[in-house]
């Protein structure tokens, strides 16, 4: 089997053009046969998807001597070990389900991915993701000048591997590090970041990412930022849309606070006018999901979307505001270090410049904290060194092990508490929660 004549960006643009929003589950298995089981529930659920390939912690890592020894001993693996299967193996598992109408993105969450993306592009596969600060800073120890040397050598390497018809296609991760309790203006701008460092390594076909946060008015407000900075910064002929994660932190333990979480994912998805979603099951809280659960999943969010309507349009949802302020200056500042990505983003955490908070990486400053504010929105307490302001109304008092986990557990308390049917931020029906300060 060959790539598919089309690429996953193109896929993702001409459903939007048709008004339908693609949903993807997050998905792994070591033994191809149910690999291949997954993937073939997933394009056949009631709903727009693409498949997903994730990449199992061996893998991962680099220890591609545990991937084979697990393979060769017939050990359950939390993921798809695709540098051990052969390339053959791949194929064979993808034959007949991927193509034009069900591209397959592979996720991995590597700091070093050339092995990977070597294994992916010999398998007839277009579509990865991940970035240099993004699957280096929340991941592990990886120094992150390693990382964007890793990250450098695998785009030049992915983007040379376009056939006629296709165009490799990579999503930051940035919109999501370490998926909460971090306002959205550093996340829009990491992400927005790595996409011109992959554009700077010769890709012509990205995503950028935003993880669904504590508030839908800030989130939709980041989301429309993202697009328009996208816009405005990305190079010409670099085609782009946006991914949307459903809540990365500490989900809803009942079934009915994670669906509420999921349909609000969805209907946040449309108002914003994000391209795709990745789901998050109601098994999140316990458990790895099965299959059947995760195509629930993306039938749930899928008929939230049909049911949302059309994005708003017009001045006031053109992406102004603070968290498109805020962003646009952490973008410019690191641009202003140095024209190239690979040395402007290590200088910009060796300044201080950008710092992600509750981030533990050597390479972090760690010197930034975010709080929620009564009102549910993410903001600064303290910003370090980045050349963003804190908020003058943070509690100054430090934030104590108590308050970081009613932090943490601030979305999923709201949307498994009681319910009232006075409608929330997006004209929904939503949990009561009291006001949170940390």
């Amino acid at each position: 089997m060959t790539a598919v004549g089309s690429s996953f960006g193109a896929f993702v643009a001409g459903s939007a053009a048709a008004g339908r929003l693609v949903v993807q589950p997050r998905m792994g298995f070591g033994d191809p046969g149910l690999m291949r089981a997954g993937l073939a529930r997933t394009r056949a659920a009631t709903a727009h998807t693409v498949g997903t390939l994730t990449v199992d912690s061996y893998t991962r890592v680099g220890d591609l001597a545990a991937a084979r020894a697990a393979v060769a001993e017939g050990a359950s693996l939390n993921g798809y070990p695709i540098a051990t299967h052969t390339p053959e193996t791949t194929r064979d598992l993808l034959e007949g389900l991927h193509d034009e109408d069900f591209p397959v993105q592979v996720r991995h969450g590597s700091a070093r991915p050339g092995t990977i993306v070597r294994a992916l592009t010999a398998a007839g596969l277009t579509a990865t993701e991940g970035g240099p600060v993004s699957y280096c800073l929340p991941y592990g120890r990886t120094p992150l000048r390693e990382s964007v040397e890793a990250w450098a050598r695998a785009c030049e390497l992915f983007a040379t591997t376009a056939r006629p018809g296709t165009t490799p296609h990579l999503e930051s991760f940035g919109g999501c590090l370490l998926g909460q309790l971090c306002p959205p203006g550093l996340l829009v701008a990491t992400s927005v970041l790595e996409c011109l460092f992959f554009a700077q390594y010769g890709l012509r076909s990205v995503s950028l990412s935003y993880a669904q946060q504590t508030d839908p008015g800030q989130d939709e407000e980041a989301v429309r930022a993202l697009r328009r900075l996208a816009a405005e910064f990305l190079p010409a002929g670099v085609e782009h849309h946006v991914v949307l994660y459903t809540y990365m932190g500490v989900f809803p333990r009942t079934e009915r606070g994670a669906t509420r979480l999921l349909e609000a994912s969805a209907r946040l998805a449309v108002r914003s006018g994000a391209g795709r979603l990745i789901v998050k099951t109601a098994a999140e809280a316990h458990r790895i999901p099965t299959v059947a659960e995760n195509v629930r999943a993306l039938e749930t969010a899928a008929a939230a979307a049909a049911l949302a309507g059309p994005p708003e349009s017009g001045p006031a949802t053109d992406g102004d505001g603070e968290v498109y302020a805020e962003a646009r200056t952490l973008i410019e500042t690191v641009l202003g270090l140095h024209p190239d990505l690979s040395r402007a983003l290590p200088a910009a955490f060796a300044r201080g410049l950008l710092d992600v908070p509750f981030c533990l990486h050597p390479d972090n400053p760690g010197r930034s904290r975010g709080f929620i504010d009564p009102a549910g929105r993410l903001r600064w307490a303290r910003t370090g060194a980045m050349p963003i302001p804190a908020d003058s109304a943070a509690d100054a008092t430090p934030l104590t092990a108590d308050g970081l986990l009613t932090a943490l557990h601030h979305v999923a308390g709201r949307y498994d508490g009681p319910w009232r049917r006075d409608g929330d931020e997006d004209g929904h029906d939503r949990p009561r929660a009291a006001p949170l300060t940390v």
